[in-house]
């Protein structure tokens, strides 16, 4: 691995885990405050608006400036974000301060990999970052889980009185002291980044007035799905986040239905999937070569199939397994397109711009997918069907990928 890689391994877990702990308290603060059930979602779908909104901006921007520094920026952004929960403007505006730093933040993060790692070890790459993603996930919502139950300890309680009396918020909130243990953290991640080197990669200015990146971004976005490549790589990470967002909620949802538990417990349920994501990941990042990336996809098969039956589950030891396959699926489904589809959108774009239209595209199938579920719960739909209607969804599409990859040889994917 180059130079400065661990570094900034270093920097995408500590947000990472930030990131996933303050869903959990950002869930446990909403609860607290008298909201309904159905907004629990929205947060997220709050979280990801800017990665659609700014999409025609962050490619660029990132190809512009130094992508460590940046990247250092964008957590001091999310700091800013934290600091908005204390105020008496909806939670939704804090996560959506948080997803603009973090919509900057992927393509100077995918950038870098693409402008320093050789094509030859893009898969091993994908295998490392995925792995500390999926990590960051596991530690993060853990992390949130014992950040909310530390909010009953009598030192906490005293702390969160004298920091709101102190500083006079609008806010009442028994989460003040962990938000804060947030803010910590993505403090010390933007510490990392500078620990990063830039990377001696310099590409065209492109305009940065409003109009040139609309439309050079929908030049991008047309380009990556007009090839062939591309188009497939592209559309099942689109359908693996969506399905993904949604399933992140399930879970919580179900635990609570089905097991009685409360968020704090729950939300290491969470962690289960992940743990076998990283398996998944670490197998594919060893044992799949770039030109053999198409081999995975009846995996997202499997992913369909586990949505209801694990929905139908009423007993963690038949839950628990089924999740560690789930996941493990889906690191060794999202590790190779991934690469895939970063080295093609590279050679066909820039770092920045390819990874930008990836996340435009990914997140905008979150929001819909999180849309769809908040509407469906607010309908009063059980969640046995809710799961139902979004696995079929994903076997369908994954499906018609097959079709569509099956015209394609494993030499059309090597030759990129």
């Amino acid at each position: 691995m180059p130079k400065g890689f661990f570094y900034l391994i270093g920097a995408q877990f500590t947000s990472g885990l930030a990131d996933n702990a303050l869903l959990i308290l950002g869930i446990a603060f909403l609860s607290e405050q008298g909201y309904p059930g159905w907004w629990a979602p929205l947060l997220k779908f709050s979280f990801t608006l800017s990665y659609v909104v700014l999409a025609p901006l962050m490619g660029p921007l990132a190809d512009a400036f130094s992508k460590a520094k940046l990247m250092a920026f964008m957590n001091a952004l999310k700091v800013v974000g934290v600091a908005f929960i204390f105020t008496s403007f909806h939670p939704m505006l804090a996560f959506a301060i948080v997803g603009v730093a973090a919509s900057a933040y992927a393509p100077a993060k995918y950038g870098l990999i693409t402008e320093t790692v050789p094509e030859s070890g893009l898969v091993k790459a994908n295998g490392w970052l995925e792995v500390t993603v999926v990590m960051s996930v596991i530690l993060g919502t853990a992390c949130g889980g014992m950040l909310v139950a530390t909010s009953e300890l009598p030192w906490m309680s005293n702390f969160n009185l004298k920091f709101i009396e102190t500083f006079s918020l609008d806010i009442h909130t028994v989460y003040a002291g962990p938000l804060l243990s947030l803010i910590l953290i993505y403090s010390t991640a933007a510490l990392l980044n500078f620990g990063i080197p830039n990377a001696d990669v310099s590409y065209a200015q492109q305009s940065m007035r409003p109009i040139a990146l609309i439309q050079n971004f929908m030049k991008s976005n047309y380009m990556l799905w007009s090839d062939s490549i591309g188009r497939i790589s592209l559309a099942v990470t689109t359908l693996f986040w969506g399905i993904g967002a949604v399933v992140q909620f399930a879970v919580l949802l179900w635990a609570k239905e089905a097991l009685n538990m409360p968020l704090e417990k729950a939300s290491l349920l969470q962690a289960v999937v992940a743990f076998g994501v990283i398996f998944g990941a670490g197998v594919a990042g060893h044992s799949v070569a770039l030109k053999n990336a198409y081999k995975v996809l009846p995996l997202g098969l499997w992913l369909g199939f586990s949505l209801p039956a694990l929905a139908f589950a009423t007993s963690l030891w038949i839950a628990i397994p089924l999740m560690l396959v789930t996941g493990f699926a889906g690191g060794m489904l999202m590790v190779p397109m991934n690469a895939l589809l970063q080295n093609r959108g590279y050679h066909l774009l820039t770092a920045g711009r390819s990874i930008a239209v990836q996340g435009f595209n990914e997140n905008a199938s979150v929001m819909l997918m999180l849309g769809i579920y908040s509407g469906l719960l607010a309908l009063e739909f059980p969640l046995q069907w809710v799961m139902t209607i979004m696995g079929s969804t994903m076997i369908l599409g994954m499906l018609y990928l097959m079709r569509m990859a099956s015209h394609k040889t494993p030499s059309t994917c090597s030759a990129i």
